[in-house]
């Protein structure tokens, strides 16, 4: 596929994409879903080399890959179990900036969980703000545009879970209530 065509099928700019693969420039969660579904791949194999995909992956706090350049602003994103093979959602770590304003809202199909491991966060809707603080978490539609910024002192630590609707309404376990 040439990088004219990828490039239409997920909707961004040729010379955008051109970066991306150089490693001039980190693809948004939003923007990687869509380079995702024009591969047809999970997104999770766009940060994962295909060798190291297992069923059952263990990740040390220790080996958590930066998925975004330490002193980039914004949002900086660590992955989280990305050997792991066939998935249904996709984990990070999330350190949200403080000062989210210049960070425009996202949106991408499927929906995302959000857990406060340390600090305080705001989720921050276009109708709505919602405050979150050690333990709390949100789960809501990732079709509904969205960011999220750290409160007080200290940047926030969150879990992200991004769940794409590719799959349906099938359920990931069927074996669970």
């Amino acid at each position: 596929m040439t990088l004219e065509v990828l490039a239409e099928r997920a909707g961004v700019t040729k010379s955008y994409l051109s970066k991306v693969e150089r490693g001039q420039s980190t693809p948004s969660i939003a923007v990687s879903t869509a380079l995702a579904r024009a591969l047809d791949t999970p997104l999770d194999s766009l940060f994962a080399d295909s060798e190291q995909l297992t069923d059952v992956t263990v990740t040390r706090a220790d080996e958590r890959r930066a998925l975004t350049p330490e002193g980039e602003p914004g949002s900086r994103y660590e992955g989280i179990a990305l050997q792991a093979s066939t998935k249904r959602m996709t984990p990070f770590m999330l350190y949200p900036p403080h000062d989210a304003d210049s960070t425009p809202f996202r949106d991408h199909p499927g929906e995302e969980f959000l857990f406060v491991h340390r600090g305080r966060a705001e989720l921050l809707l276009p109708a709505r703000s919602v405050e979150l603080g050690p333990g709390d978490s949100v789960y809501f539609k990732a079709t509904t545009p969205h960011k999220v910024r750290s409160l007080g002192e200290e940047r926030a630590a969150l879990l992200l879970l991004v769940s794409d609707d590719a799959g349906g309404d099938r359920a990931p376990h069927p074996h669970l209530p």
